[in-house]
């Protein structure tokens, strides 16, 4: 979550050193397998104990819930930002000339509205900022889908992961990203659903966790450390001949179709994690300042889709705050504009966790005047039953 807010924020000089910066995969694989691991957690079970219809229903229902989150999220920032830009406020107070509509091309939405409100709701218009979670609800109505297949064996279930990837790397399996043109999703689903359930197939036992093997330790690390002088733009700017390998090998590692190559560098990243973490993250859940920081970065992970909604708007405010009080390229500023989004991530997932726990259900001393006069008669009544007694 906090890399992606990193990546999201405009201009942001912290992009040079995230992931993708060093590898063919990046964030993007992180959230991806990590929901695939949580849909196991909270819709196998359902599956399991009521049956397919029910545990189809219950992902119908986040389906639902992704669906409405996405459209009102674009509507948002969409209208924050268009509210923003024709208010003329940006250059009569600060001088400031961007346009920020531009910059994540959405004039497209107001001059041709005719054609992308209606593709909005059908997800046949999908601007590049906004993709992710398109591509989550197309792979979750595929979770049903793989569920009946389990039911033959988990051979059905990695055929058809294969088959789907392999037909949108063959570009015969994509969704259309514009009305007018023939540009498609940029995170094609039927291509990110094997990351996805692979995840989904770890958390179910259908693939057994990896031994820890001095030699798999080595054949991991050689796979991160090959990759860097591909992916690393100061190395293959640096030699042509690196550079000249990455364009021909591009159908391996790119990103629409989820290529071989970032599928192999994610396993070995994730593997050299495992293995560090331990199992059951035995290395990271310890009593001491180490830990709280664990814990506050595991009830961000624990709030995902609100903290992932709320940091494509925040990541937008606190690029337009920042270029109006100070501008861009100053290294604290570029820190304060970081460290404040993700005080605001952090923020958001301990209120929307409160939310969730419904305070407002739990039973206790009725408040107010109703409650104190009951209160006393509660009390006025006792000395009598102890006499009573």
């Amino acid at each position: 979550m906090f890399i992606i807010f990193i990546a999201h924020l405009p201009a942001n000089s912290w992009t040079l050193w995230i992931p993708a910066r060093f590898g063919f995969s990046d964030a993007t694989e992180m959230f991806v397998f990590c929901s695939g691991m949580a849909s196991a957690i909270a819709f196998g079970k359902v599956f399991d104990q009521s049956g397919w219809l029910m545990g189809a229903a219950r992902v119908s229902h986040r389906v639902w819930q992704v669906y409405w989150a996405h459209v009102c999220q674009f509507l948002i920032i969409a209208a924050g930002l268009v509210a923003v830009q024709t208010s003329g406020v940006l250059n009569r107070c600060c001088g400031l000339t961007q346009d920020y509509v531009a910059s994540l091309n959405l004039w497209h939405f107001f001059e041709k509205a005719g054609e992308t409100l209606p593709g909005l709701l059908t997800l046949t218009y999908v601007p590049n900022y906004f993709d992710i979670l398109p591509m989550y609800i197309v792979i979750l109505v595929l979770l049903p889908v793989i569920m009946a297949l389990s039911r033959l064996g988990r051979w059905p279930v990695f055929a058809f992961m294969g088959a789907l990837w392999l037909g949108a790397n063959l570009k015969l399996l994509g969704l259309p990203a514009e009305p007018w043109s023939d540009r498609v999703w940029f995170f094609n689903p039927f291509a990110w659903q094997l990351l996805f359930f692979t995840g989904f197939a770890y958390m179910r036992g259908w693939i057994p966790a990896p031994p820890v093997r001095h030699g798999l330790i080595l054949a991991a690390l050689a796979v991160v450390l090959l990759t860097v002088p591909f992916a690393w733009f100061r190395a293959y700017g640096a030699f042509p001949v690196l550079l000249e390998v990455r364009n021909a090998i591009e159908p391996l590692w790119t990103k629409t179709e989820f290529g071989v190559l970032r599928y192999v560098h994610f396993l070995a990243l994730a593997y050299l994690a495992w293995v560090a973490v331990g199992a059951g993250g035995r290395y990271l859940v310890v009593d001491n300042a180490w830990g709280a920081v664990v814990r506050v970065i595991q009830k961000v992970g624990q709030q995902s889709l609100a903290v992932f909604l709320a940091s494509l708007v925040v990541a937008q405010a606190v690029g337009i705050l920042r270029d109006m009080v100070w501008g861009r390229g100053d290294m604290l500023i570029e820190f304060l504009a970081n460290a404040g989004g993700f005080a605001a991530l952090i923020a958001v997932a301990y209120v929307v966790s409160w939310y969730k726990k419904e305070p407002w259900r739990r039973k206790g001393p009725p408040h107010g005047p109703a409650g104190a006069a009951s209160a006393d008669r509660r009390g006025a009544a006792q000395p009598a039953r102890e006499t009573v007694r």
